[in-house]
């Protein structure tokens, strides 16, 4: 997945992309060379007052990795959304002539979008701000929507794709140290999102069982890849279906995780909503490949 983080300091309207963020006219040009690398656009900006009266804006490119692939992540100085014409978002190292240079730490958007969900803005903003009381540099950056508001306050850790969520201030600094030592960190873990959504809830039950068996596990290092089910695809699937997840270690164990997707009640999906149902995949059975030591 590749990610386009421009700090912004205006509004950023409902959408960052319905045009009162960037302009009518440049909005859809924006939209159209993201499209062409299917690249996501998060806008952000520092917490505080102090945060709205910067120079330059920052701007990070994030390749999140697919699990083969590594993460990578780097940031150049922009004096407006423009730039974002110029990038190729090919890959690491392609926008050097921008002044795009590598970051070797990691950063987390925390959803303060209050015009999206007021949850965000009431729960994002405190954690955003105590977490910079504890991180001096431009380790901290409050976002636009980040999905799964209903999980305020929720973040994503990057370069990796990780989502959080209902973490407080002190579990999300708690969070942020584990990362900075590049230790995965599992409350409020709700998954990596270069995986689907049935190998985001494997690779954190394989990863709970190396955390609990051996102290720690170098953060972002689990593949998942996907033994299909009948049909190809998990979307239509019956209730009772079982798909499973391969999981592997850097070491070379491997696991394989079976699931089945399970409706779950009183789902809110947004702040002020009236409950529903939904859905959620659950671990059915875990077992280590055969000739590969488990734990």
């Amino acid at each position: 997945m590749t990610y386009v983080a421009l700090e912004h300091l205006r509004g950023w309207g409902r959408d960052v992309l319905d045009g009162e963020a960037l302009g009518e006219e440049l909005t859809p040009l924006v939209a159209a060379h993201l499209k062409k690398w299917s690249a996501s656009l998060q806008l952000i900006r520092k917490p505080g007052r102090a945060g709205q009266h910067r120079p330059r804006r920052k701007m990070y490119l994030i390749y999140t990795g697919d699990g083969d692939t590594p993460p990578a992540m780097e940031e150049l100085d922009v004096d407006g959304p423009e730039t974002i014409l110029e990038l190729d978002l090919s890959g690491p190292g392609a926008n050097a002539s921008l002044g795009a240079r590598p970051v070797d730490h990691p950063i987390l958007l925390v959803c303060s979008h209050g015009k999206r969900d007021a949850c965000c803005a009431l729960k994002g903003r405190p954690v955003a701000a105590a977490l910079q009381t504890c991180f001096y540099g431009d380790e901290i950056w409050e976002s636009s929507h980040t999905k799964g508001h209903r999980f305020a306050a929720s973040m994503l850790l990057m370069p990796w794709g990780y989502s959080y969520g209902r973490l407080n201030s002190a579990a999300a600094i708690d969070m942020l140290k584990h990362a900075t030592r590049g230790e995965m960190f599992l409350p409020g873990n709700r998954g990596r999102g270069c995986f689907d959504a049935p190998g985001q809830v494997a690779e954190l039950v394989v990863a709970d069982r190396v955390i609990s068996a051996e102290g720690s596990l170098d953060v972002g290092t689990l593949r998942v890849d996907a033994e299909l089910n009948e049909s190809g695809d998990v979307d239509g699937m019956a209730a009772d279906e079982v798909v499973v997840r391969r999981v592997a270690h850097p070491d070379g164990r491997a696991w394989r995780v079976q699931l089945k997707q399970r409706p779950v009640e009183g789902v809110v999906a947004s702040c002020g909503d009236a409950p529903k149902q939904g859905s959620t995949w659950v671990v059915v059975d875990v077992q280590p490949v055969e000739g590969h030591r488990a734990v």
